[in-house]
């Protein structure tokens, strides 16, 4: 099992429970309304929890690459959503009761979980937040600023699975992009082909939407 701290959290017993999977790009590694059986953590590739919006567009509600996967499964009767390979990708499955066993019977992986649950709601209630802009310049510069470093972000993928993050069409994305830097809003410098996004004017008391923290 390769090095990584959130397995060497796991009980022994568990560890020795897994079972390696592999998905190829594209492929489905679980579906919406399944039961889950499995609890999954991605240790290579990529894997992403997709639903379809009303217009049509694809939703990303979470990114794993390296890391455990849909971890709300584990008290859910059914999935509720798609989990697809973005890449060719190398999984753990452990059996999903004897995952919750562990957590019953073990208090360092139990605290262990709880905090990591608690890492993973920051990350949705940001997420929430801006999925309910309803400019798509507005979940762009929230996005740049909740996950950037002071208004700077160096994109760490295409900018085609950046709009499905912003629950964008890619076409939205690029003409939005445009705007963003004609207005002088947005410079965008190429650096080893991964984009390095600056807000030049932070338009923050401007956005509006429901704020969910706290």
């Amino acid at each position: 099992m390769k090095d990584h701290p959130d397995l060497a959290a796991l009980p022994a017993r568990l560890r020795g429970q897994a079972v390696e999977v592999v998905a190829a790009a594209g492929e489905i590694v679980f579906r919406r309304g399944a039961r889950p059986a499995r609890m999954f953590f991605v240790l290579e590739g990529e894997v992403r929890l997709v639903r379809i919006s009303t217009s049509g567009a694809e939703i990303v509600l979470q990114r794993a690459s390296s890391g455990f996967l849909a971890e709300a499964s584990l008290e859910s009767a059914r999935y509720h959503c798609d989990a697809i390979a973005a890449a060719d990708s190398c999984l753990l499955a452990f059996p999903i009761g004897a995952f919750r066993d562990a957590l019953r019977r073990d208090e360092a992986f139990r605290s262990f979980w709880i905090a990591r649950l608690a890492r993973e709601v920051h990350v949705l209630r940001s997420q929430c937040e801006r999925l309910a802009l309803r400019g798509a310049a507005e979940r762009i510069e929230h996005y740049i600023e909740a996950q950037g470093d002071h208004g700077r972000l160096e994109l760490s993928r295409s900018r085609k699975a950046w709009a499905a993050e912003l629950g964008l069409t890619h076409e939205v994305l690029y003409r939005t992009l445009a705007g963003l830097r004609r207005s002088g809003r947005l410079s965008v410098i190429e650096d080893g082909g991964r984009p390095i996004l600056t807000l030049t004017r932070i338009k923050s008391a401007a956005r509006k939407g429901p704020s969910l923290k706290g």
